[in-house]
Order: C-alpha cells, then structure tokens, then sequence
C-alpha cells in the first residue's frame, strides 16, 4: 500500500490488487518505446541494468534478448511475483525481488544503468540520488521513462478518463499532455542531463485491450473499492463498445530524461 501526500489528494493505492491484469494488459509500449532506448546505447550487449519499480518486469522482459542482464525491483510482492512468473515461462535469466526503491543496496559500481520507467514521481527523492549514483559505474547511466496517453487529442482516452473521475474524483493521473517526462531537482547533485525527448505514438488496442489497461491504472484496480470497481467496469466497457471499434489505435506520447552520473 502507498501513500503520498501530492498524489490522489492522499488517497492510498495498492499495485498489488492490479497485478494480474498488470501483467496480462500493461505489455504496450510500441516498437518505437524500445528503439529510442537502443538508440541511446543503453540496455544492450552485456551491460548490467537495474530496473527500479520493475512492476510485472515488462522493461527487461522486452529488452532481454539485446544482451544486459537484468535485475528488476519493485515495492509490491505481487508485481513480483507475476514478474517471475512471466519471465520463466520464456526462460528468462531476470533476478526479481520485492523492495522499496529507496533500500535497494549494491557495492558501488555495480551497475551500468538505472531505468525508472513510469515511477519516477512516486520515489523519495530526498533518498535515492545519492545511492543510484553510488550503484553505478563512472560514466553510468540513469534513464527515466514515461509513456502516457493523450486525452485531449484522443477521445477514447478522453473518454476513459472521465469514466474513471466519476467513480475516482480524487485520482491525479489525468489530464496529461506531451511534455517533458519528471526529474526531481535532487538529481543534479550527482547527475549531469544528456539527453531529454518528447515523441508521439499510436498504440493499437483491441476493446478488452484498453479496458484491461484503464482497469490496470492507478485510479481503478490499484484504488477503487469492490463497489465501485463493478460498476466502473460495466460502464467502461459500454462506452468502448458503443464508440470503439474491436480495433483502435490510442494517441500517446512517450518522454525521456537520459542522465549521466558526475
């Protein structure tokens, strides 16, 4: 279970109880997700990466056959466990464990990069810039992904969000827009920034595909109780299937900082 004050006005959210359909409906980022992180010349050819917030381990799962050996983390134990569960089934050499991000411990130089993909804002950043720089090797890397969807350009995605507010009027994770993905201040005394982007990208759905996905956000499986839960998922669906086709495409946008320890 986490709590933070500036998200959800406070509300406590729990990616345990989402799990499952984390690891069934959460597997979209695009070809262009991973090409932008090959491009940089990270998470490839040996190099050992830490996966922070590794969720159902979907980074390193991906990302496994370019050659780094993966390590993922992730506070809930059920994330985990469905990680582990994954990547064995397609015989995946990936460590997995449970921890908080902020108690992660290697030996200095461990690592040559850190990802943080989609879980940025929820760490304490008056605790992890010194040991994530501290884990890695000179020159070592720390990238910090996002990928969100669109809702003002996209109606579905619009759509969905104001489903979602009806039944979570405290949930935070909406309204987004394409800009630069979150670096905490504290960052800059141990890390240099390389590199920032911004791009746009369709992802293809099927109608169970993104229902399964809303389902699978923080303002639903992670938060709603079991009575509201029913009746968001009754409704969702019926807006899908009265203005969806089986197929769609959802407007997104995927934002980067690649960061460099001093």
């Amino acid at each position: 279970m986490i709590k933070l004050n500036d998200i959800d006005a406070g509300r406590p959210f729990d990616w345990g109880k989402a799990s499952k359909d984390y690891a069934k409906y959460r597997d979209i980022y695009p070809e262009e997700f991973y090409k932008c992180i090959l491009d940089l010349g990270l998470c490839k050819d040996g190099q050992r990466v830490l996966d922070i917030g590794t969720g159902t381990g979907v980074l390193p799962r991906n990302m496994y056959g370019f050659g780094a050996k993966w390590t993922g983390t992730d506070i809930s134990e059920n994330q985990i466990e469905q990680a582990k569960l994954l990547a064995a089934e397609q015989g995946m050499d990936i460590d997995f464990y449970a921890c908080p991000a902020e108690e992660v411990d290697y030996p200095a130089g461990t690592f040559d990069v850190i990802t943080v993909c989609q879980c940025i804002w929820y760490l304490n950043a008056k605790v992890f810039p010194e040991n994530f720089a501290k884990m890695l090797k000179p020159g070592g890397k720390l990238l910090i992904l996002y990928m969100g969807w669109l809702p003002y350009e996209d109606e579905i995605a619009g759509k969905s969000e104001e489903i979602i507010l009806k039944y979570n009027p405290t949930w935070t994770g909406c309204k987004d827009k394409v800009q630069p993905v979150f670096v905490p201040e504290e960052l800059y005394s141990y890390f240099d920034l390389v590199k920032r982007e911004e791009f746009r990208v369709d992802v293809p759905f099927t109608r169970e595909g993104w229902h399964g996905r809303m389902r699978a956000c923080r303002g639903v499986g992670a938060s709603m109780d079991e009575k509201k839960l029913p009746l968001w998922d009754k409704e969702h669906m019926e807006m899908l299937q009265n203005n969806a086709p089986e197929r769609f495409n959802v407007k997104h946008y995927i934002s980067y900082a690649e960061l460099q320890v001093k």
